[in-house]
């Protein structure tokens, strides 16, 4: 068995999920994750804004033209106007939701990942559908009932043992051995839909992957394989032919958004090589990731942007590393809040951390607590592994840089965006 996963850019109109055809139809034992396709996700985040905010014309206006996207590509992809009961059947469902919910704020993630799941549910219901009209035998697989999570939203990890039996009971009924199933979402123990981070879907196929014992996991991706740097904010990027699982997880930790942070461990468990593929050419190796490779000898950048800088100080002076820093870190973690970068003084922390919901209610209560806290907004996080002293001249001089961290091999940079 192999496991192949696909991510919205892939499939975001019909010439996508025809490439996606063109690539798994030569493979007798395949396991397919797909995500939502193109910016549904971003679109249902507006529905779930639009119930929180209870304004319904915003929620409804997003539910049309979502309606109206998948539907296109339906058309398109069978050439003539052409209905999925199932698709339509859960539109039906998402704009019930969105004008009968009794929405709650203390909800508010509970409700973000039953709104967003349906992205998913979409994209694999079409492409299944489609795969099926076109000759490719495949099953439709559920993963809301297969991988179990904890029992937590927006950020869920999976409960690997928990969730092996219902996954291979699963594949093992099947006559079919082509399965597509869905990126980013899981079920919690009391049958709600939970979701696993953005970018989960890199996590979900590893799970996948580890569970049943897969040969190898490939994503595929709209780039040549693994670059050293994003080409869009670098234009000199470089290709990496290979990465160990330990450069994987510190390029993830650090901001990477060529593989999810928790996607490595469950392949690293099992020394499953992960692939990173290009779409748009089959033929092309990309980029392995295994258990050892060879020495990555170009600097890596990783920018990782929509972050806030707390600088964090005891109003008595109590030292803060030794007095207050566990107590720190538990009120944070109340609130679902995770540091990228720390650094500190006798009586100073400063942390870098993503934007979220929960950051005002946090510094009130860090403030409620007796300590002084400044909130740096429209920061990014600059690292740079294997650094020259051209590129710490370049980038970490500069007056927008507010937090400096070297070691010999790595450089970390808090800015101003």
């Amino acid at each position: 068995m192999k496991v192949y996963k696909f991510g919205g850019a892939s499939v975001k109109n019909a010439d996508g999920a025809r490439n996606l055809r063109s690539i798994v139809s030569d493979e007798e034992e395949l396991f397919v994750i797909v995500s939502a396709m193109g910016k549904t996700t971003n679109a249902l985040e507006r529905v779930f804004e639009g119930i929180q905010k209870g304004d319904k014309a915003l929620s409804d206006e997003n539910i049309a033209m979502l309606r109206k996207y998948h539907a296109e590509i339906i058309d398109d992809l069978y050439h003539e106007h052409h209905t999925i009961a199932a698709v339509d059947a859960l539109f039906d469902e998402l704009e019930s939701l969105a004008a009968t919910s009794e929405y709650r704020s203390e909800d508010a993630e509970l409700w973000y990942d039953r709104i967003v799941s349906f992205g998913e549910l979409v994209s694999t219901l079409i492409i299944s559908d489609y795969l099926n009209h076109s000759g490719v035998e495949n099953k439709w697989i559920d993963m809301r009932q297969c991988i179990r999570t904890q029992q937590r939203h927006k950020d869920a990890s999976v409960e690997l043992e928990e969730s092996k039996p219902l996954l291979r009971e699963a594949v093992k009924s099947a006559k079919e051995r082509v399965f597509i199933g869905q990126g980013f979402i899981g079920g919690a123990p009391d049958g709600t839909t939970t979701t696993l981070g953005r970018e989960g879907s890199d996590y979900s196929a590893a799970v996948v992957a580890y569970i049943l014992d897969a040969e190898s996991m490939a994503v595929w991706k709209d780039v040549d394989g693994v670059l050293n740097a994003d080409p869009k904010i670098f234009p000199d990027a470089q290709h990496i032919a290979e990465l160990s699982y330990l450069d994987a997880i510190e390029l993830a930790y650090s901001g990477a958004q060529i593989i999810h942070p928790k996607t490595i461990k469950p392949l690293q468990n099992k020394n499953i090589p992960l692939y990173v593929r290009p779409f748009g050419d089959k033929r092309k190796p990309g980029t392995v990731i295994r258990g050892s490779s060879a020495r990555v000898n170009i600097p890596i950048l990783i920018l990782k942007g929509g972050q806030v800088l707390l600088n964090i100080r005891p109003r008595d002076f109590s030292f803060v590393l030794e007095e207050r820093f566990a107590e720190i870190f538990a009120l944070l973690a109340q609130f679902r809040i995770k540091s990228h970068l720390v650094h500190n003084s006798a009586v100073n922390l400063s942390l870098c951390i993503d934007s979220s919901w929960h950051i005002d209610e946090a510094v009130k209560s860090l403030r409620a607590e007796g300590f002084d806290v400044m909130q740096i907004e429209d920061m990014e996080l600059l690292t740079i592994r294997g650094y020259t002293k051209e590129l710490f001249d370049k980038y970490a001089l500069g007056s927008e840089v507010y937090v400096r961290q070297a070691t010999q091999s790595t450089l970390r940079i808090v800015r101003k965006r």
